[in-house]
């Protein structure tokens, strides 16, 4: 079995990726920047680690989680991507945080969860 293989063997979620682009209103004619799918169902990992860290101003202990992201190497990820991935049972929205790790087997990209001002 090979490395990727292995690796590929604990991909247990599925990420859709999705870019603001352009959208014309066929009826108004107006033009918007909208969330389009641009790939999905892409076999992936989540990886959360939970760190302890203290607040140097008040010296109360927080938790901060970083989420990681496991996928093939070849996928191009765009900055500003939003990423729906669903792993064991839940779907959570997160947008990139840094630069992608890419390795020979997968890349490694750091997440944090999406926040939707449009709202």
């Amino acid at each position: 079995m090979s490395i990727r293989t292995a690796i590929e063997s604990i991909y247990s979620g599925v990420v859709t990726i999705q870019q603001y682009q352009s959208v014309t209103d066929p009826i108004t004619h107006q033009t918007s920047q909208q969330l389009v799918v641009v790939k999905e169902n892409l076999p992936c990992r989540l990886s959360t680690v939970q760190q302890v860290v203290t607040d140097d101003s008040t010296g109360i202990p927080l938790i901060d989680n970083r989420t990681k992201l496991f996928i093939a190497p070849e996928e191009i990820i765009p900055p500003g991507s939003v990423l729906s991935v669903t792993q064991n049972g839940v779907t959570k929205r997160y947008e990139q945080s840094g630069e992608p790790a890419i390795h020979s087997n997968h890349q490694e990209i750091m997440l944090r969860l999406y926040e939707d001002y449009s709202k």
